[in-house]
């Protein structure tokens, strides 16, 4: 359970002191007033995995060259401080953690349902790939290694490719680790989205009201060998100037019904099937950690019916500590949960109606 969060010169935060309820809190305001950096300030501190920026120079104040971030909780308290040109400072219960792995050691899982995540189902293959990444890393260790250990060769070979100097044996060198850490990320996907599939199946019906099949499908870039497969490209990269084939470009295939969601399914079906979706990383992850995540919904209720919003809040696990964001106030009595008002960057007490 998070007690307590406090930020410096982060986004558009000077400073903050937050003493975060039991439950969690619906955080009620206008836009542009923080309500979702609160949420990402607490996923950041978590994961170390920023759900709306690549680069952690952009989440500092505007005109900053640091920020900071101490989220405290029941079992530990977690400190991040960027400054610019310097390695990320990360310290856990006090202490200087040697790398990303300590830090995240014990961190309570996170799950993240957001008002652009339609594009889980019509967007590209990327978006679909950063929601496997983000549910992966927390799932499972070696998935969270693989990743870190495949990127880097993956940058490394293509830096090499870019390089007129470039020779066959280190370019086969980066392949061999291309193929060695992939082949367990190929593997770790396919078995995650195994996983997966009942958990959307399940939320996917409670949400829509609806009875219609829900499918998954892996589609790997490399059904072959992946050493074969990166070496057979070889010059198809040396003219591209970067590696073609590989994880980094898999994707997965969701269905309704038999069709091809993005194709073929309405607006609402798109988007009751990604909720299904990002909720299901709950339910995967305190069934395979046997911890309650911490849910982070930022905006997504005003794209709701009424229904559709009454059984999404139905789903959400009493066990589990629950942060919403929200620009109205109409219904957030209703949903039992603490409920704090973000203006001008300061949360206070909602007034009562």
């Amino acid at each position: 359970m998070l007690t307590r969060l406090r930020l410096s010169r982060f986004r558009c935060y000077g400073s903050l002191d937050w003493e975060i309820p039991a439950e969690g809190a619906v955080l009620v305001g206008g836009n542009a007033q923080g309500k979702t950096s609160l949420l990402e300030a607490v996923c950041l501190a978590l994961t170390l995995h920023s759900p709306r920026a690549s680069r952690l120079d952009r989440l500092a104040q505007h005109g900053a060259d640091s920020f900071g971030i101490s989220l405290e909780g029941a079992d530990a308290t977690r400190r991040l401080v960027w400054e610019r040109g310097r390695r990320v400072s990360l310290r856990l219960n006090g202490a200087d953690c040697a790398d990303y792995g300590d830090f995240l050691a014990d961190s309570p899982p996170v799950a993240w349902l957001g008002n652009s995540d339609i594009m889980l189902v019509r967007g590209a293959a990327e978006e679909r790939r950063k929601y496997l990444n983000f549910l992966g890393a927390q799932w499972h260790p070696g998935y969270r290694s693989a990743l870190q250990a495949y990127n880097k060769a993956l940058k490394s070979r293509n830096a090499l490719l870019r390089n007129p100097r470039r020779n066959a044996a280190a370019l086969h060198s980066y392949a061999e680790l291309l193929a060695r850490h992939g082949t367990v990320l190929m593997q770790l996907r396919e078995r995650l989205l195994n996983l997966l599939l009942p958990h959307i199946s399940h939320n996917h019906r409670r949400i829509s009201g609806g009875t219609e099949p829900v499918g998954i499908a892996y589609l790997p870039s490399a059904h072959a060998d992946l050493l074969n497969a990166i070496e057979a490209a070889a010059e198809a990269d040396e003219r591209a100037g970067c590696t073609t084939t590989g994880p980094h470009r898999d994707d997965f295939l969701l269905e309704i019904d038999g069709a091809a969601a993005a194709d073929y399914a309405s607006e609402g079906q798109q988007r009751t099937l990604a909720t299904a979706m990002q909720m299901a990383q709950s339910d995967l992850l305190q069934t395979e950690t046997g911890l309650s995540p911490i849910l982070l919904i930022d905006d997504i209720f005003g794209e709701l019916d009424a229904a559709r919003r009454q059984a999404l809040l139905a789903l959400l696990p009493e066990s589990s500590q629950v942060f919403i964001t929200t620009t109205s106030a109409d219904w957030v009595q209703a949903c039992g949960l603490p409920i704090r008002t973000v203006e001008g960057h300061t949360v206070t007490q909602f007034p009562k109606l």
